[in-house]
């Protein structure tokens, strides 16, 4: 089906990519604590959404313009990372809030949108994402297919798609475990700096990326 090869290796490639720990998961579970389920799942639709937009650039061709042409990725890349950067450096930079604030408030800075569009725009600004979607969806694409982006758009739904659904379950079990951390304001300062943290480090990586 549209020249799509060995889809059942696909499937348990992506699965144990996705289930692998790394920044996104990071990013989740800190969410999760600090906002609850909600928050995380948040997170996760955000960071799905980010991929998605690397997925539908592989089909169209911007992610090979992106690893042709120095320019491309140059800019896109300082751009990613003087977001990462930006949103980081706020976070480290928080200040505590007033005793008579509800504990929880020190994470209520930040909406769910806030969190969701955090998700998405670490992803949709990360070269190394669109890099990774080049290299890894036409391994299971006939090179001669007459649908090869419609192929990239179908494997990349599937990778996506089990990746968010692993991503919610992560969530879920994180909002689970930190019901007591919430209702401390200075662990969830020290939380939400951590997360500022993450962002200058991913920030830093994008930064330091080369196109080969």
């Amino acid at each position: 089906m549209l020249g799509i090869q060995e889809l059942w290796l696909f499937i348990i490639s992506g699965l144990l990519l996705n289930v692998t720990p790394g920044p996104d998961t990071a990013y989740i579970v800190g969410r999760s604590v600090q906002l609850g389920w909600r928050g995380g799942v948040a997170a996760a639709l955000g960071i799905g959404i980010g991929c998605l937009v690397h997925v539908f650039g592989a089909a169209i061709g911007f992610s090979a313009l992106l690893a042709a042409s120095s320019a491309a990725f140059t800019f896109v890349k300082w751009a990613g990372a003087a977001y990462l950067c930006f949103v980081g450096a706020r976070m480290l930079l928080s200040r505590p809030r007033a005793p008579t604030e509800d504990a929880a408030a020190g994470s209520g800075a930040i909406s769910l949108r806030g969190v969701f569009w955090q998700g998405a725009l670490t992803n949709a600004l990360n070269p190394k994402v669109a890099l990774f979607f080049l290299a890894f969806l036409p391994q299971f694409v006939a090179s001669d297919s007459p649908h090869r982006a419609a192929a990239f758009v179908l494997l990349g739904l599937i990778f996506v798609f089990n990746g968010t659904l692993w991503c919610v379950g992560v969530a879920a079990f994180a909002a689970r475990a930190a019901g007591r951390v919430r209702q401390s304001g200075p662990a969830m300062l020290w939380i939400n700096r951590a997360l500022g943290g993450l962002f200058l480090y991913l920030g830093a990586r994008v930064a330091m990326l080369q196109t080969r």
